[in-house]
């Protein structure tokens, strides 16, 4: 799903009344019928509801949501704040036809007569925001902002239109007062302020609705932000098909391990397991072997020459190489350690393979200052970077990379020529073709040990099983999150494991397939 700015979903909107020949009024009933469905649904023995109408569009909106509302039994009561300025035609439009309706309107302009009017006001049901919408850019002053402070600490649920006012549609922080809503129905596509905190966590509940633009508008509009849903991941699962055997779902050969990590090769392993692999090698240092066979039955071991200490030499590489003659991707770093000899074995790995790979963890910090090794591949590469490592990496700090978290993916991707998982909150997902697809799965129970072997692995399964590697990316994503959301309803945060992780994720990926 798209994730639009405010700039682009006014060329959309554009685009649907200039070329498309939709009057700007019919698009008004639609969203307003889309608010008042969500108000049905969710507040429906609401009886009095107070609507915030501003003199824009948003206005108008809302003006039509009165109307709607009115004609299903609701008592609603219309206050149009500052209408003295700068009004809309479609919201003067609606306001004639509430008007010769018989709704009740109270005009407001000034601080003093907000106050004034407002005891009364607070024995509504609900109210409804629909003050300004996507075009804000500045702070609310004046008696736009005296209102929104009302809605802030509003006594009943509040349901915004399109976004809480006061916030910037195309950004996620704050630009000064502005709305707190229970519900928030937004049309078309989210906003960047729905998706990203802190302005997300303004928004509550959101319902996206139909605002009747061709789906074709939408797929044309600039930007290249996306929203990951079951619904379109549902569709680039590929169906099994009877005549398949292990070798339609791709060899998989994970690198990893060393002494005292171990399970991090364990659970990348298993991870490409249950992500379908058709078959699993994990190449592990020589001394590993008896403990990698023990704790994941389902997979290969192969023996890697190591030091005393357990530590891959650089003989190591050419086994490696030699070993993903045949194969159909390679997972790289899980636990390998940042040892000299290991580092020199995992870069020399990583730039003379030319399988499609998946690079995670130690192989990110063994290569640190030594960047452009990916720029050099000529198969595809997956980085899985926690933000600490990716600032390592590409030379930066922490607080840079979360300070523009979309920005630094984007131009991490497309400098390098990478799928870059930027993991965390919302991990990001972005593609060398410049996209950035946010993930909305997970919980703060995920953070834990093992968790990104697993997502190493899984993403690895399926570049394995032949998916383009930034669908595998987005797919292996939502799954690992999934399968933390099915971890979490069934035994909480506490304790949740990386093997929990393990046991989902064949039903994340069930539940994928058939949403």
């Amino acid at each position: 799903m798209r994730i639009l700015t405010a700039a682009e979903m006014r060329a959309a909107d554009r685009a649907a009344i200039e070329d498309w020949g939709i009057p700007g009024l019919v698009l008004m009933e639609n969203a307003a019928l889309g608010v008042v469905e969500a108000v049905c649904r969710s507040y429906a023995d609401a009886g009095r509801i107070l609507i915030f109408c501003g003199p824009g569009n948003n206005g108008g909106d809302g003006l039509a949501v009165g109307r709607h509302l009115a004609l299903r039994g609701f008592e609603p009561h219309l206050l149009l704040v500052g209408w003295s300025r700068n009004r809309s035609a479609d919201a003067d439009l609606q306001l004639d036809v509430c008007t010769r309706q018989g709704l009740a309107t109270t005009r407001i302009e000034t601080v003093e007569e907000l106050r004034a009017v407002f005891p009364a006001r607070l024995e509504s049901d609900l109210w409804i925001d629909a003050l300004f919408g996507t075009g804000l850019s500045r702070p609310l002053e004046d008696v736009f902002a005296e209102a929104v402070s009302w809605l802030e600490k509003a006594p009943v649920p509040v349901v915004a239109v399109d976004l809480p006012s006061g916030l910037d549609a195309s950004s996620g922080e704050l630009i000064g007062p502005c709305a707190t809503a229970d519900l928030t129905v937004t049309f078309a596509a989210p906003k960047v302020a729905h998706v990203f905190a802190p302005a997300a966590e303004r928004c509550g509940e959101i319902v996206v609705t139909d605002l009747g633009i061709p789906e074709r508008i939408l797929e044309e509009t600039p930007g290249a932000l996306h929203l990951l849903t079951a619904r379109e991941l549902s569709a680039a699962l590929r169906d099994v098909r009877p005549e398949d055997h292990k070798g339609s779902f791709g060899h998989c050969l994970v690198v990893a391990g060393s002494t005292g990590q171990s399970g991090a090769a364990v659970l990348a392993a298993r991870g490409a397991v249950v992500g379908g692999a058709g078959l699993v090698t994990a190449a592990v240092p020589e001394s590993l072997v008896p403990t990698v066979d023990a704790a994941s039955l389902e997979s290969m071991t192969l023996p890697l020459a190591c030091d005393v200490s357990g530590a891959l030499t650089l003989d190591a590489a050419d086994q490696v190489l030699e070993a993903a003659v045949g194969k159909n991707c390679v997972a790289l770093g899980p636990g390998l350690g940042t040892s000299g000899p290991t580092c020199d074995a995992a870069e020399r790995i990583l730039e003379a393979c030319e399988l499609p790979m998946v690079v995670d963890a130690d192989e990110l910090n063994a290569v640190r200052d030594r960047a452009g090794s990916f720029g050099r591949r000529s198969a595809p590469t997956v980085l899985t970077p926690h933000p600490g490592e990716a600032a390592r990496l590409f030379g930066t700090t922490t607080a840079e990379v979360q300070a523009d978290r979309v920005g630094f993916a984007r131009a991490v991707a497309t400098e390098h020529g990478v799928v870059l998982v930027l993991k965390g909150h919302q991990t990001l997902v972005a593609g060398p073709d410049g996209s950035v697809h946010v993930n909305p799965t997970g919980n703060p129970g995920m953070a834990t040990g093992g968790s990104g072997d697993v997502l190493t692995g899984l993403i690895a399964a399926l570049v394995a099983r032949n998916y383009d590697p930034l669908v595998a990316a987005c797919l292996g994503v939502c799954a690992h999150g999934q399968s933390g959301g099915l971890g979490r309803e069934r035994q909480g945060l506490e304790g949740l494991r990386a093997t929990d992780l393990l046991r989902r994720i064949p039903e994340a990926l069930r539940s994928l397939r058939h949403a």
